[in-house]
């Protein structure tokens, strides 16, 4: 390491111990200000939900203990619920980041001040409307844009066979993120994440590849506190596109609408908490237009989580999560404009983790992920760290994070990423020298929430 990063790291390093004694601060997400809990009623660590959590979640996030401005229905007159304090959260995020090797004509280890800023609306909308709403601002691109979005009408109030039933309609800009566990991709493992360290290229389309690009409409159900259904209809949103929507410059036009399913099962013991489910997609698209011959893509998935409490180790929690993706495509579009060598392909993904609590206030994770698939030279091409010699999407590796809440609206994380295997090689995977663990890197983060 430089002696200007060796420099910044220093920096860092005295900022993250200065905040490890600040005082108490009063300022609390909106969710704790609407129900007076804090946020280790909810999560294990932000933001994987423990079972209150995932109920809260499940009811429409409506929950509250705090005082409401409220007007009873009475003849024709609507009636008015609205709680007293603005459900308007925001958090700060400043990180450092250095890989093994730097990335050609660019410095390494680099400080950003802010990563992202992010502002929610979150919260209690009315009787049976809440909502999880969220902005942020990147610094790479220097603009707010629309993040995660989760917006739901909830009934507990059902009855089927003799059993509660909890069920509900929603809006969302992202398949999965209605989801309860942490298991599937919206929020699953990596947590925290750096945007300066190279990534590998091949995701499947469930996997992160139309977040915050899609508006979806659906609905979803909850019988028994076991049984668990949700399902969503998606259409191409393209933020920051011309509306109504030509198609251009966009490699992704859903036509007609993109189904996305979701069934789980949960149950609980003493002292553990476990769900296996299954997830999926299909879409059917034109790259850069809304006409023509159309790529085919199908995701399906299983997942599981399992959370055990230890009674004998002050209640400290150990959870294991785990998914696979398989992904068919058939790119008859792609392949006709000469953006593919074959038709059909497919995508195998496997992601987990096992994460240890150490109350509410420090949490270490190990994770594992593996990506394999079909060849493609022209899918996946080759260029400078983002392609592949061999035309491969294979990439595998693991992640180690250590986070400590010093208080619960405050997160310092550490998280070393490491490559075995990256966009299809071990070593010089793309054509121009390097190995895939020169891309392996040490992320530092400070996150603030308030």
């Amino acid at each position: 390491m430089n002696s200007k990063n060796l420099i910044l790291v220093k920096l860092l390093l005295i900022l993250w111990m200065g905040i490890l004694f600040l005082p108490n601060a009063f300022a609390v997400p909106s969710y704790s200000r609407q129900t007076g809990l804090a946020c280790g009623s909810c999560h294990y660590s932000p933001p994987e939900l423990n079972p209150f959590g995932r109920k809260f979640k499940l009811e429409g996030y409506t929950f509250a203990t705090k005082a409401e401005v409220k007007d009873d229905k009475k003849d024709h007159n609507a009636s008015l619920s609205l709680l007293e304090s603005f459900p308007l959260s925001a958090i700060f995020d400043a990180s450092f980041t250095s890989t093994k090797s730097p990335q050609p004509t660019t410095q390494n280890g680099n400080f950003e001040f802010p990563q992202a800023a992010s502002l929610f609306l979150a919260g209690r909308w009315g009787d049976h409307v809440g909502s999880f709403l969220q902005v942020t601002y990147d610094s790479q691109s220097d603009h707010f844009s629309w993040d995660n979005t989760d917006i739901r009408y909830a009934n507990t109030n059902g009855h089927m066979f003799g059993k509660s039933l909890t069920y509900g309609a929603l809006l969302n800009n992202n398949p999965t993120v209605e989801d309860l566990w942490n298991s599937t991709p919206a929020w699953g493992y990596p947590f925290v994440s750096s945007n300066v360290a190279p990534s590998p290229t091949a995701a499947a389309i469930i996997n992160g590849s139309v977040a915050q690009d899609v508006a979806g409409f659906g609905g979803y159900t909850m019988w028994n506190d076991h049984l668990y259904l949700a399902g969503s209809l998606y259409r191409s949103e393209h933020i920051g596109g011309s509306q109504p929507n030509p198609g251009t410059g966009f490699g992704l036009n859903i036509r007609g609408v993109a189904p996305y399913w979701r069934l789980a099962w949960q149950t609980s013991s003493e002292n553990g908490n476990l769900e296996i489910g299954t997830y999926g997609m299909h879409m059917k698209t034109s790259p850069n237009a809304i006409t023509g011959i159309e790529d085919g893509y199908t995701d399906w998935a299983v997942d599981f989580q399992y959370d055990r409490a230890l009674p004998q180790l002050k209640n400290d929690v150990l959870s294991f999560r785990g998914t696979y993706i398989r992904e068919n495509s058939s790119l008859a579009a792609s392949f006709a404009e000469g953006a593919a060598a074959v038709v059909d392909h497919h995508l195998n993904t496997i992601q987990g983790n096992v994460e240890y609590h150490f109350g509410t206030r420090l949490s270490g994770t190990a994770g594992y992920f593996n990506v394999t698939g079909t060849a493609d030279p022209l899918l996946f091409a080759q260029t400078q760290i983002t392609g592949s010699a061999n035309g491969s999407p294979g990439s595998n590796g693991y992640l180690l994070n250590l986070s400590y809440w010093p208080q619960q609206n405050i997160d310092l994380a550490v998280q070393y990423t490491g490559y075995m295997k990256f966009n299809g090689g071990r070593s010089n995977y793309d054509g121009a020298g390097r190995n895939a663990s020169a891309n392996d890197s040490t992320y530092l983060l400070i996150r603030f929430v308030f």
